[in-house]
């Protein structure tokens, strides 16, 4: 019996093996009606329809089946008549004859047309997500995700990691993200969380000898959801011990790698890398799309002493948009409405022409100042200049997102780009109460070479973290952790955590790393944004069986629903009044 027949009492293959090798042979196929036409008054064709695609099935006789009815149909495969072969279909060459039908299930007719062609709601779609997921794009979307995550397990288990699982009812993380709270009924009062990741966990089994552990690792945070973000979401989680940065970049890179070539048909090249300092100069972001051009350039030398008022500031910042001149004064008023809700004070502009620049605030620059507006990014006539002058971080967030909205294509849009983002800062900037903020979590290791930078400039202490991008997505992110009590000690007292506090929150953690804690670094690749982007999709949630709408309820079963008043009383929970 070859491999695609099924070893099963019910079919012998699937309906989208049938072929003309098999010509003569009787079998047995299952699967749904997908279409049913009449042909005089004894004779029915009917499509049958499973994960593996169509055959036609040519009934004589009565038989009363509809759409989506679940049949077994039992004939003679057979080549169809001159003329009539369909080379739209793999099985367009043969047919079933002489067949007897079997309904297994009877069907009502479903809210929507299971073929691509019927442009369906989305809402609808999710509703009946059961009815939705036998549509060809959506087998094929699933199926796609279940080649990346067989393929990078693999590639995981090929060098040496061991698949561990960690809990889902967790302690507090020390992740910024809101968690989801479970109350307990046997500890009345008390609270477990769903994790954010399995940080800790994976640092514990570091501690406990597991020198390359991994896991396809089901996530949770209580955030707004968007495109790329679920509440439930699926990551890659690695941690190794005895390795650096170097050495999580080229095992990451395998299993990334390995399942862009199974997933698209070849190998992208190694991945390179970019500074995050580097990537917020030219591009805006710490997450850069370079599927196209478009760097930014700093002008403020140009500008130094500069008696235009606009761009008096301590940067400025241009990009060239090619072609940009053909915009309409109504676009360029949109921009610069944009640039503002933004953060920007505003925004310049300038149409490079044969003649000079055209530009309300053409006449007011001195020739130096021109000349390097007319030169950003090698400008030629019909290009566009768009300046942005401000402190140096909003200057390239603005005009970095302005980038995107006027240069980048869907996210799922070829070709796919990666890259390595490194080199992030320790720390974000300072709370209320005038502590610093971590940037990533209080474990990350700092740059070795910036340590005397903690107490004197802490804003410019380089961390040991780094992010993987691909096509302007974060796929994940990850770092080289602390594990020495000295350093882990001082950054705690940078952030304002006390030895209490500490203890309070991350005592188990800080215990283990008493009993000896090898040098460890890791990293977690998002599953649903990689998916999504091979598969051609611009929402995770076409890659999720079942996912939730944008405002985070589950159209298909209702949920979040109200638990009964036994379930209440057994978790001992009082409600506070809406409003």
């Amino acid at each position: 019996m070859s491999e695609n027949y099924e070893s099963t009492s019910m079919r012998d293959l699937l309906c989208g093996s049938v072929d003309a090798s098999l010509i003569g042979r009787r079998l047995s196929v299952c699967g749904w009606v997908s279409k049913r036409r009449e042909h005089g008054e004894h004779l029915a064709f009917l499509d049958l329809r499973d994960r593996s695609g169509v055959v036609q099935a040519v009934v004589e006789g009565s038989v009363d089946v509809r759409s989506e009815y679940v049949l077994r149909v039992t004939g003679t495969v057979s080549r169809r008549p001159e003329g009539t072969v369909n080379d739209r279909l793999a099985t367009g060459e043969v047919e079933l004859t002489d067949c007897e039908v079997e309904v297994l299930s009877a069907a009502e007719p479903p809210p929507f047309q299971i073929d691509e062609r019927s442009d369906v709601d989305e809402q609808v779609r999710l509703k009946y997500r059961y009815i939705d997921v036998r549509r060809e794009k959506m087998q094929r979307n699933l199926r796609l995700r279940a080649v990346v995550n067989a393929t990078m397990r693999s590639a995981m288990m090929r060098q040496g990691f061991c698949e561990v699982e960690t809990p889902l009812l967790w302690a507090p993380t020390p992740e910024g993200a809101r968690e989801f709270v479970v109350p307990s009924r046997l500890h009345t009062g008390e609270f477990y969380v769903l994790p954010q990741s399995p940080q800790i966990a994976k640092q514990l089994l570091m501690v406990g000898g597991f020198d390359r552990y991994f896991q396809i690792a089901r996530c949770l945070r209580d955030e707004d959801l968007r495109a790329d973000r679920q509440f439930e979401f699926t990551q890659l989680d690695v941690e190794a011990s005895f390795v650096g940065q170097e050495d999580v970049f080229a095992f990451v890179s395998e299993a990334v790698l390995d399942a862009a070539e199974a997933a698209t048909g070849h190998r992208p090249e190694p991945i390179a890398t970019m500074t995050w300092a580097l990537a917020l100069d030219l591009y805006g972001t710490d997450k850069p799309d370079l599927r196209f051009a478009m760097v930014m350039q700093d002008l403020s030398e140009a500008f130094a002493r500069t008696e235009v008022k606009a761009f008096a500031a301590p940067t400025v910042k241009a990009l060239r948009v090619p072609a940009g001149a053909e915009y309409t004064r109504s676009r360029l008023d949109a921009l610069t409405e944009h640039a503002k809700s933004l953060g920007a004070k505003g925004l310049a502009w300038f149409r490079v022409t044969s003649e000079g620049l055209d530009s309300p605030l053409a006449r007011f620059l001195n020739a130096a100042e021109s000349a390097a507006i007319a030169s950003v990014d090698g400008a030629q006539v019909g290009d566009l200049v768009l300046v942005v002058a401000d402190e140096y971080e909003p200057a390239c967030k603005v005009l970095g997102a302005l980038r995107l909205v006027i240069g980048a294509p869907p996210v799922s849009q070829g070709p796919h780009r990666y890259i390595w983002i490194t080199e992030f800062p320790l720390f974000e900037g300072v709370d209320d109460d005038g502590n610093l903020v971590s940037a990533h979590h209080p474990f990350t290791m700092p740059h070795l070479d910036d340590l005397d930078l903690i107490d004197t400039d802490p804003l410019k202490v380089r961390s040991q973290s780094y992010d993987l991008v691909l096509n302007g997505w974060e796929l994940g992110s990850g770092s080289v952790r602390i594990h020495r009590a000295d350093i882990q000690s001082r950054i705690f007292a940078a952030l304002g955590i006390t030895e209490e506090e500490a203890q309070n929150r991350f005592g188990f953690l800080l215990g283990a790393f008493r009993y000896g804690a090898p040098p460890h670094a890791g990293f977690a690749v998002g599953i649903d944004r990689l998916v999504a982007i091979f598969a051609g999709e611009d929402n995770i949630r076409e890659v999720i069986a079942f996912p939730k709408t944008q405002s985070g309820t589950d159209l298909m079963t209702g949920a979040p629903k109200n638990i009964t008043e036994r379930q209440v009383r057994d978790l001992r929970l009082r409600f506070a009044p809406k409003g």
